[in-house]
């Protein structure tokens, strides 16, 4: 009735048994690891968050103070979108004129506002120069001035190297550097600085 006996089941059951118990020890390891992981994230989350916030107010707190120096009044703030990782907005409203985003000013006040942002960032953790590549470009006369009067505050602490076809923006450099072509092909450096060409008129 009971039909062929396998006699090698036992020793099957053995291999299934050893098996089984391998793929579960995995599975708890796997389970443990996730676990382990999940705590990980959730700390880096919280600790990613509260630096995020950290420079963020001070961010916040440097465009506030800057802006108005360089506009000489009205003021900006930065606001995050719905959480910090959904985005930041920045509101800026120069003297005269109503709250509005970036979108609404001129190019001189969004290139001004931009640099007010930069700069506020840079002041957190300073470089021993800065770079400024034809920032003032879309700058009138009077905007000109007042980056003039920003950077000169900044050099202070930062040494500028600018790129500038203005010459306001020339005038308050103490060394000239240009680039002329005398011939055809041929460039040539030339430097001026600004201190012994004043000494040397005197």
């Amino acid at each position: 009735r009971l039909g062929a006996v396998n006699l090698a089941a036992f020793e099957e059951l053995q291999q299934l048994q050893q098996r089984y118990d391998e793929l579960t020890h995995q599975i708890e390891d796997l389970e443990r690891t996730i676990e382990q992981l999940q705590i990980a994230m959730q700390s880096i989350d919280q600790e990613t968050k509260h630096l995020f916030m950290k420079v963020f107010d001070q961010i916040n707190q440097e465009l506030q103070i800057l802006f108005p120096k360089i506009f000489s009044g009205g003021e900006a703030s930065l606001s995050l979108e719905s959480d910090w990782q959904s985005g930041v907005r920045l509101m800026a409203r120069p003297p005269g004129k109503r709250n509005s985003t970036l979108a609404l000013l001129s190019g001189g006040e969004k290139a001004l506002t931009a640099l007010a942002l930069v700069f506020a960032i840079f002041k957190l953790n300073p470089a021993p120069f800065c770079v400024l590549d034809e920032v003032d470009a879309p700058l009138d006369d009077a905007n000109v001035d007042r980056f003039c009067n920003l950077v000169k505050e900044l050099s202070q602490q930062v040494q500028f190297i600018y790129i500038t076809h203005n010459k306001l923006a020339m005038t308050m450099a103490t060394d000239l550097l240009g680039v002329t072509m005398p011939e055809a092909g041929s460039s040539r450096l030339v430097a001026v600085s600004l201190a012994q060409a004043e000494a040397y008129t005197a």
